[in-house]
């Protein structure tokens, strides 16, 4: 593994990541928007190198709500591996729902049915968005839920983390006028950071 020395990030690269986050966020906005035909609003992502003990308060700080819920997807592609966490609270769940006609009363299934569907679209187009710009082609696991109206320390308590460091990139989507929203953060493995730096070096060259 890469020692933990080796792993940096300038503020050239930071905002190339930036860059690269924003066209890959806004093709899976343009997705989500015409599956619910609604506008999907984005702010700008977040692009930092944290360590792992900051990922809770960075979680928290993404998502400070209770009652959460959470979809986890892995990825690697090109010696380059992380997890996609895509985090929801209840309001939203219960809003997507009626949107995309649930119809009748949920149960836990149909619920986990619709976070499922979501979760890998909005999650999908990213990485793909992501990984055509780099040039890498990123196979993708299937996603998993791994948390159910819990706070962020549950959720967190429940993912496959086992790095020192991370390169985390926050994406957040909001649905106009609705009480639709959830966090996108992208967690790419310490040992993938030089090898995406060289990607993200060469754009800059």
């Amino acid at each position: 593994m890469t020692p933990t020395a080796a792993v940096t990030l300038n503020e050239a690269q930071r905002d190339c990541y930036q860059e690269i986050a924003n066209v890959a966020m806004g093709q899976a906005a343009d997705r989500l928007a015409r599956l619910l035909d609604v506008y999907v609003e984005l702010p700008i992502p977040r692009v930092n190198l944290i360590e792992a003990s900051d990922l809770h308060m960075a979680l928290q700080e993404a998502r400070n709500d209770e009652g959460l819920s959470a979809v986890c997807q892995g990825f690697i592609g090109s010696g380059i591996a992380g997890e996609a966490l895509l985090i929801f609270n209840d309001t939203s769940v219960q809003d997507l729902a009626a949107l995309l006609n649930y119809q009748g009363q949920r149960s836990p299934w149909t619920t986990e049915e619709l976070l499922l569907d979501v979760s890998s679209l909005l999650t999908g187009a990213c990485i793909n968005g992501i990984g055509d710009q780099l040039g890498i082609h990123f196979n993708q696991g299937l996603p998993e839920i791994i948390g159910r109206g819990r706070n962020a320390a549950e959720i967190l308590q429940s993912g496959p983390y086992p790095w020192h460091k991370t390169l985390a990139i926050e994406i957040h989507y909001s649905v106009e006028h609705m009480n639709i929203d959830c966090t996108l953060l992208l967690l790419f493995t310490e040992d993938s950071v030089p090898k995406l730096n060289k990607k993200i070096d060469f754009l800059l060259d």
